[in-house]
């Protein structure tokens, strides 16, 4: 079991603040399983207008930091580093259980559930407080990073 803290995360995920997602892994075993953090915080961009006076995260961040969590799994699991991109390819059985809101510590977990060639399936789900607040069926794929001529 491996535990990553943000600077290792910066690494293996492209993305910057603020559409960074994933702020620690607790705990993965590559190949199998991931647990991480998404600490949601008052003064992330979207709660401007997501909703004033009612602020909660939006369900599609929410479904963005389940596929920035399974994309630190299969790069760890391949050890594919810079000379690959892994792109959110498919959702399916979304579910949205109760609202998360600043202040929240969102729990991301992750399973592997297949891998046929370049793609990816990954069962997740995101708890606070050991509520589900988000689930879905994600699929990655891996492809090779394309070179701006």
């Amino acid at each position: 079991m491996e535990e990553l803290e943000i600077r290792k995360i910066l690494e293996l995920l492209p993305h910057r603040y603020p559409f960074l997602m994933v702020d620690r892994v607790l705990e993965m075993e590559a190949g199998k399983r991931i647990k991480a953090l998404k600490n949601v915080t008052v003064n992330e961009p979207h709660f401007q207008g997501h909703f004033p006076g009612e602020p909660i995260m939006p369900g599609v961040l929410m479904l963005e930091a389940l596929a920035q969590m399974g994309g630190i799994l299969i790069r760890c699991s391949t050890g594919l580093l810079g000379d690959v991109e892994i792109f959110f390819a498919s959702i399916d059985n979304a579910r949205f259980r109760r609202p998360v809101r600043p202040g929240d510590t969102l729990l991301l977990e992750g399973e592997i559930t297949g891998r046929k060639g370049p793609f990816w399936r990954l069962k997740g789900r995101g708890l606070v407080d050991g509520e589900v607040a988000v689930e879905a069926d994600l699929m990655g794929v891996i492809r090779e990073k394309r070179v701006d001529e």
